[in-house]
């Protein structure tokens, strides 16, 4: 997980791999290089804002894109330990673009909105997460889905999609559980924590089974390598609540999703991305 600085482990083998070093990625960074994705198959023309959110903890700000016209399913973003920030705001237009409302929150608003990049340093992030726990998640979630379903920009006869990268992944295992009748779809890429043997029945993966989403789970080859076990616990859970969940580790090191992080790996997130679209192609019909 990232709180524990794995991250930092990926980015050495990242490093050692040969395929960028901290200095160039440094220089791309205070350059303001942009975050470029492959562009979207017939995508759709977009608009965006910015926009305040109220919840039982204050005022949380995000970024809402949508298709410029008509009324779309949608999905809510949990970030990674980076936050919100211009690579998030990228991804959600580019699923915008596909025929989505994208809300894409700042899930740390408790305490600020950090100013951060896939280059900061993990240390400089977890004082963020202070008065971050799995209820603060639910409470959370139910607040974003009530603003997305009050929006008219959003379908509201079609389920919601929610997924999440890093610590966003158990994040939107608890959305799953917090507004169950909503929450169509579920994907996890790189998520840290699914399993999590000292919540017992309140784990991540177990509140997730008991709803009727379908699920992605992008699992990192270095979280598969420290937590064997997890994928095996995963498939059985959700087999045997006779829930649809495609589950597979990814070529990739945590945090290969985001275009900004310095393992980004594109055909691995690419990958990812296409399945994503077809789990939201299906669920969300």
């Amino acid at each position: 997980m990232c709180d524990k600085d794995h991250f930092a482990e990926s980015v050495a083998e990242y490093e050692a791999r040969g395929l960028i070093t901290r200095r160039q990625f440094g220089v791309l960074v205070a350059a303001g290089a942009p975050m470029m994705l492959p562009a979207s198959a017939n995508a759709q023309a977009t608009s965006e804002r910015e926009v305040e959110i109220k919840t039982p903890d204050g005022t949380c700000d995000a970024y809402f894109v949508h298709p410029a016209s008509g009324a779309a399913p949608a999905v809510l973003v949990w970030p990674d330990i980076f936050g919100l920030r211009p690579a998030m705001r990228t991804m959600g237009k580019r699923l915008a673009a596909s025929g989505y409302s994208v809300l894409v929150v700042n899930h740390f608003y408790r305490n600020g909105k950090p100013s951060a990049t896939g280059a900061t340093p993990i240390p400089e992030m977890l004082p963020f997460r202070k008065g971050m726990s799995a209820a603060t998640d639910m409470t959370d979630a139910k607040a974003f889905v009530a603003w997305l379903d009050a929006q008219p920009q959003v379908n509201k006869n079609r389920k919601v999609g929610v997924h999440g990268y890093c610590m966003g992944g158990p994040m939107s295992f608890h959305t799953a559980s917090a507004v169950p009748d909503r929450i169509g779809a579920v994907a996890s890429f790189h998520g840290g924590g699914l399993v999590n043997d000292a919540a017992g029945q309140d784990s991540p993966h177990l509140l997730a089974a008991a709803t009727k989403a379908s699920f992605l789970i992008a699992i990192a080859e270095n979280d598969d390598q420290r937590r064997p076990n997890d994928k095996t616990v995963l498939k059985e859970t959700f087999d045997k609540a006779k829930l649809a969940a495609e589950i597979e580790v990814y070529q990739g090191a945590h945090g290969w999703c985001p275009p900004d992080t310095l393992v980004y790996n594109e055909p691995a997130a690419e990958k990812a991305w296409s399945r994503m679209l077809a789990l939201y192609g299906k669920a969300l019909a």
